[in-house]
């Protein structure tokens, strides 16, 4: 054993060693310090988007923040409901997540916050549990929005972060504790930016395009930054010619490698190549800083968040003359349905219908016209009607006819087509987009709904029209009987609602003139129902621990809950849903209550498959070793949960 003297003698040896591993340190080297938050607080009904329940993280040092990860434990019992948001103390903002209340039902959030994070928060098992301690937290994943928004700011002050509940009527919970970690900026670092544009008018099919890429260093910026390089994702449709200015592109792989970039300066190089895609094509061009010397204060590099500073994102229209292009395939694994005009009949002007689609139930048409319904003989009289002159090449064949005069460029014909399921996709053809001098210039637009989402189609032009994104645009002039006008519209992603809008774009008349479309068959779809099922459970208590951290002990009570859900399109009928116990547990008897969710299944079963109880609007048994549970029917996105108990033999 040391004495007194030898001890202290060791104790300096020790503290001028840590002297030396300090002053061997860089100057530079970046710290990270972190600041706790363990104030339990309840997240309930009061605690909704307009009343967060508020958590602050005092910081007294005053530095540079170069990055900023955040961890967080919540313990509630639907994950999906939480909406977390940071500010620092000059107020910039960031939402952590958004929450995902129609399908993240798992319990408890347990994440550090961390942009460098592969995943995306919330895109876990939305049924699985987090667990309910920390630290260390169980889980790192990437915030929905990008914590570098906080690069470069002052640390010192007060960092305020906010929970609400998105769905406070429903689930319950409790803010455990946080993690601020902040790390300063080093004393070396860029901030770098990334700009994109096309040189001149946009080129017609065959033409010559140029892209200018330019790479900045901010004035504010403590260093220069060397090894900069630039890719650039070439888009499809564009042939690579030659680059010139700063640096070099090497066209293979799109990396132009720009070199250093000093505090203040900007290299740019220009890129050109020819156009081969067709006329009315969306060319879009993306680019990303690659690489660089320094850390970038506000942005990763090569992370492809499109959010960042050092990406950018440019697009044009080809111009010139096209040919009519070709739509693509409706691929329907499940089948199709065609709905079909030419049996059907529409009272001519009336501007609501409705038809059977198969077997699953009515399809409904509602148009409204802000201007006039016209009539013409021989387009089937007043519109809107069924008439068979206005065919775009299907001759004899029935389409819907809209003959409007509308009273500004502006105003829409809106056609409104509710289906009576979510079908799988659909494609059909509008007739007539075209031009017509001095008259009307034809614009379309379509869009779908699914479930309240916006799903937008792809639209495949002909010679009389060009297509941008979900809209076509007449620019030239087709008879009503040739194919020159035609559109073809594909939904290759579920639909319930299908959404026409007709009028004009900027070449017609300030007041238009007569025009029309028409809208042909449609082809569905058919839709498909998908069932899910989860099964989650709880030791209640043990005869050792009682229900203190209670393990699965012979003797314990585990309480499982079944989940039966329908994320499918169409309501399922009829579901029955089994759980065989198995022998080393023994089923509590009357222990089974169902209900919407495990949170809400409150509602009393007894153990035999008769009586009322089985239509409450779910029903339950037990027999031998067998756990069922049944619902007559089964919504889509709607579940139904079963919770039941057994004790360890």
């Amino acid at each position: 054993m040391m004495g007194g003297q030898s001890l202290a003698a060791f104790q300096r040896l020790l503290l001028f060693l840590a002297g030396l591993c300090l002053l061997a340190t860089p100057a530079g080297a970046q710290s990270v310090t972190t600041y706790t938050q363990a104030t339990a607080g309840t997240i309930n009904r009061n605690t909704d988007c307009a009343r967060p329940l508020v958590r602050t993280f005092s910081v007294g040092s005053s530095f540079t923040v170069g990055d900023v990860d955040i961890g967080v434990l919540i313990t509630h019992t639907w994950r999906g409901d939480l909406q977390l948001t940071l500010q620092s103390p000059d107020g910039t903002s960031v939402q952590l997540t958004n929450g995902d209340t129609a399908s993240t039902s798992g319990n408890n959030l347990n994440v550090l916050f961390d942009d460098s994070a592969a995943q995306l928060v919330n895109t876990d098992s939305p049924t699985g549990n987090h667990s309910s301690s920390a630290p260390p937290f169980q889980n790192t994943f990437r915030p929905r929005n990008p914590l570098s928004a906080f690069a470069g700011k002052a640390s010192a002050g007060t960092w305020r972060l906010e929970i609400c509940d998105l769905y406070p009527a429903a689930d319950d919970g409790t803010f455990q504790y946080a993690e601020l970690r902040l790390t300063s900026a080093p004393s070396s670092y860029a901030d770098l930016s990334l700009t994109k544009s096309v040189l001149g008018s946009a080129p017609s099919s065959g033409g010559s395009v140029t892209w200018r890429l330019s790479v900045s260093n901010s004035s504010t910026s403590p260093s220069a930054a060397s090894g900069v390089t630039v890719k650039d994702y070439l888009p499809a449709g564009f042939t690579f010619v030659s680059a010139s200015g700063s640096g070099s592109f090497n066209a293979s792989t799109g990396v132009w490698t720009v070199g250093a970039v000093s505090a203040g300066q900007t290299r740019t190089i220009d890129v050109t190549g020819t156009i081969n895609a067709t006329a009315g094509a969306m060319i879009v061009n993306e680019a990303e800083i690659a690489s660089s010397s320094v850390v970038d204060i506000d942005s990763a590099v090569n992370n492809g968040v499109t959010g960042e500073d050092d990406y950018a994102t440019v697009s044009f229209t080809v111009a010139g003359t096209r040919s009519a292009g070709t739509a693509p395939a409706l691929s329907c694994p499940n089948g199709s349905t065609l709905f079909d005009w030419d049996p059907l009949s529409w009272s001519a002007g009336s501007t609501a219908n409705t038809y059977s689609l198969g077997g699953y139930g009515s399809i409904g048409f509602t148009l409204s016209n802000p201007g006039a319904w016209l009539s013409d003989n021989s387009l089937g009289g007043t519109s809107p009607n069924l008439q068979t002159a206005m065919h775009g090449g299907y001759v004899g064949q029935k389409s819907l006819i809209q003959l409007v005069n509308l009273p500004s460029q502006s105003a829409r014909v809106t056609t409104t087509i509710t289906l009576p399921a979510a079908m799988q996709g659909a494609q059909f053809r509008l007739f007539d987009v075209d031009y017509a001098a001095n008259q009307f210039a034809d614009t379309v637009t379509v869009e779908g709904r699914y479930q309240g989402a916006t799903v937008i189609p792809t639209l495949t032009n002909s010679i009389a029209n060009y297509v941008i994104a979900n809209s076509a645009y007449g620019d030239g002039g087709a008879n009503t009987g040739t194919s020159d006008g035609n559109v073809v519209v594909t939904f290759g992603q579920p639909i319930d609602t299908i959404i026409i809008h007709y009028g004009n774009h900027t070449a017609a008349p300030i007041d238009p003139g007569q025009q029309a479309i028409a809208i042909g068959d449609i082809t569905f779809c058919d839709p498909t129902t998908v069932l899910s099922v989860t099964k989650v459970s709880a030791v209640l208590s043990d005869p050792v621990n009682g229900t203190t951290n209670p393990k699965a002990l012979p003797g314990a009570v585990v309480e499982y809950c079944l989940t039966i859900s329908n994320p499918g399109a169409v309501a399922a009928t009829n579901v029955v849903a089994t759980d065989t116990v198995p022998a080393t547990m023994t089923y509590t008897a009357g222990s089974m209550t169902s209900g919407a969710s495990c949170a809400a299944s409150s509602t009393a079963e007894d153990d035999n498959a008769s009586g009322s109880d089985e239509s409450d609007p779910y029903g339950a048994s037990f027999a031998g070793s067998v756990i069922s549970a049944a619902a007559n029917t089964l919504s889509p996105n709607q579940s139904f949960a079963l919770k039941f108990r057994v004790s360890v033999n």
